[in-house]
């Protein structure tokens, strides 16, 4: 598999680690911000084949970080899958209308957000 490099985006340590740990174990590149501000920074920076955003991040949430990248023409085609305990249907709408691909409800198994990731990079569940 060609090495596909991620941005993961999370403001709590444990959830980014365990994201971060599935993610290089099944041969992704991974790189992590812990707000909106530092994502969209490293996502410009790094041009990353897809991104995780967290909702409820300090500085700049997950769906203004969404908005603003969805604004670059690099990222017109990035998959960006949102990260959020906020599971109401008002939320996944917000999610949806900033430019998201996906709204993954926290909590999600790492095993479940992997295939994820692969389904939205075009790659087959095997690993």
């Amino acid at each position: 598999m060609e090495n596909k490099k991620i941005l993961a985006a999370d403001d709590e340590p444990h959830i980014l680690r365990v994201v971060k740990d599935k993610l290089e174990n099944a041969g992704f590149t991974v790189i992590t911000a812990t707000n909106g501000e530092e994502a969209v920074q490293a996502a410009l920076r790094e041009k990353p084949d897809l991104i995780l955003l967290d909702v409820m991040m300090p500085k700049m949430n997950g769906f203004e970080a969404c908005r603003k990248l969805r604004a670059e023409a690099a990222f017109a085609n990035t998959p960006i899958l949102l990260l959020t305990a906020r599971g109401q249907e008002v939320d996944k709408k917000m999610g949806l209308e900033a430019g998201a691909n996906e709204y993954i409800s926290k909590p999600f198994s790492p095993r479940q957000l992997l295939q994820y990731v692969q389904e939205k990079l075009g790659l087959t569940g095997s690993s």
